[in-house]
């Protein structure tokens, strides 16, 4: 397993690509409407609190398996978060 900094920084980078690619679909289509891209990307802000304050929770006591486990659950919200950027 890797350290709690790397999985902090796999959330950070996940979360902020995704956030950074409705971005640039809102600059490449200026006509359209943005609230669904904004509704994205508030998605993607409350996925990130969540995961960091399940990071941070001290009270664990298989801190593997509660890592490995913060870890799908990043990649499961990632892809459907993807999926939603992909459908605008």
């Amino acid at each position: 397993m890797a350290s709690v900094r790397d999985l902090k920084k796999d959330i950070n980078f996940v979360l902020g690509d995704i956030i950074e690619a409705v971005y640039v679909w809102e600059y490449q289509n200026t006509d359209k409407d943005t609230k669904k891209s904004e509704a994205i990307i508030d998605e993607a802000i409350e996925v990130f609190d969540e995961l960091i304050a399940k990071v941070n929770d001290r009270k664990i006591e298989d801190k593997g398996a509660h890592f490995k486990a913060i870890n799908k659950e990043l990649e499961e919200k990632g892809k459907a978060l993807i999926d939603k950027v992909n459908k605008l």
